[in-house]
């Protein structure tokens, strides 16, 4: 993907194979004395059998710039735990495993919920949240960054570039997504970002006009990529959804909080693939349908808080265009990948069309129906403003899981 193409709305770093990573990390090394980076690393302990979340362990073993690495580790019981202490023990960067399942843990939930800010659901955007909570309890590092576990493609250098916008000392940016070409087992994948949200956002500029916002998404090569970093100085009052449209909900919040050239997207990988979730046309709360209808409703609660006025009749046009606008991208896409040799299975592309615009409908409803909804977790301004004492307590509950569980 080697171009320099700007899009004029956000900026976007390229990779332009003129630097080697020995270069990229000498350089973080210089920058990280004095603007510390942390990793956060939300993980399934399913994740810990996997083949993915080793690999990605061995290439963080030889990062030098980190100062911290925080691993959120869900659904894991005691003696599991304990496993994930050991099976991360090999890195050699100041770690700590948050085991968000403990005792303690839940105390605190409790103890949130007393104010009536807790989260309301499990997933990877409350284990997200929990981590950036005791990352600004410790307060001693200004760059963050974020990638997932199961990436089976996973190499030090993706890191190294997610980083650098955040650290280098003459950069604006705040914020900086990752993006890269989602090609795996001679495949063109991504089906969600090339099948929904492409042709969606294309379809509610034609249905409901042009909208800041709208061409402020579209600028993302690739706006689902689970690959961020930021300035640790926007965490406090970033708010975190707890459903599947955590990456969308985060350009959301950046959209909401920062000035758009405080914004980037940085390329981080030639070759990206991962964990893939099934379609689950059968069950609308499970895989690739839930998501999609929990993106459907991050960017119609977006549009909505900016003014636009959405009725069944707005969704139904938007369903309609939405279809046509998919099947016009699917030909494109279809002719790319034939062109690089890569297969895409036509029939199964076009049933996740259809699954897709009845779930734009769905989301719809979903969003007309409850007008009060609040899916987002409470940003840690308003828990500190709350409960003062609650995140110096996060991190001795973490402290002393380490300590008792080691």
């Amino acid at each position: 993907m080697a171009d320099f193409h700007q899009n004029g709305n956000i900026a976007t770093m390229h990779n332009l194979r003129s630097r080697s990573i020995e270069e990229l990390t000498y350089e973080l090394e210089s920058f990280s004395q004095s603007r510390r980076i942390s990793l956060i690393l939300p993980s399934l302990y399913s994740e810990l059998e996997g083949d993915a979340l080793p690999k990605i362990l061995d290439e963080l073993a030889q990062v030098p710039y980190l100062h911290r690495i925080i691993i959120g580790l869900d659904q894991a019981n005691e003696e599991q735990f304990r496993h994930a202490k050991q099976f991360f023990s090999r890195l050699p960067q100041n770690h700590i495993v948050l085991w968000n399942d403990s005792p303690r843990m839940r105390a605190l939930g409790e103890r949130l919920d007393q104010h009536g800010i807790a989260p309301q659901e499990p997933g990877k955007g409350k284990n997200v949240w929990t981590c950036m909570g005791y990352l600004i309890a410790c307060a001693d590092s200004a760059v963050m960054a974020i990638h997932d576990c199961d990436i089976v493609t996973y190499d030090k250098e993706m890191l190294a570039r997610l980083v650098y916008p955040m650290v280098a000392p003459t950069f604006p940016y705040q914020v900086a997504k990752g993006y890269y070409p989602r090609i795996g087992d001679g495949k063109l994948n991504g089906r969600v970002t090339r099948l929904l949200v492409s042709p969606l956002l294309i379809a509610l500029k034609r249905t409901i006009g042009d909208r800041d916002y709208l061409d402020y998404l579209r600028s993302f090569r690739y706006p689902l990529s689970g690959e961020f970093a930021m300035r640790t100085g926007v965490l406090p009052d970033l708010r975190i959804p707890s459903d599947w449209g955590l990456e969308i909900g985060v350009l959301s919040e950046a959209w909401r909080n920062l000035a758009p050239k405080a914004v980037c997207q940085v390329e981080i990988s030639d070759r990206y693939d991962h964990k893939h979730q099934e379609l689950s046309p059968e069950d609308a709360n499970k895989g690739l349908s839930r998501m999609s209808t929990d993106i459907c409703k991050a960017i119609f609660r977006k549009l909505a808080s900016d003014g636009t006025v959405f009725t069944n009749h707005v969704f139904r046009t938007l369903k309609a265009t939405y279809y046509r606008s998919a099947l016009d991208l699917l030909e494109a896409y279809y002719n790319d990948a034939k062109m690089n040799g890569l297969a895409i299975d036509r029939h199964k592309e076009e049933q996740s069309i259809e699954l897709f615009a009845e779930n734009i409908m769905r989301a719809g409803r979903i969003f007309l129906e409850n007008p009060h909804e609040t899916p987002f977790i409470p940003t840690w301004n308003r828990v500190h403003a709350a409960d003062a004492g609650f995140l110096t307590d996060l991190r001795a509950a973490a402290a002393a899981d380490d300590k008792e569980f080691g």
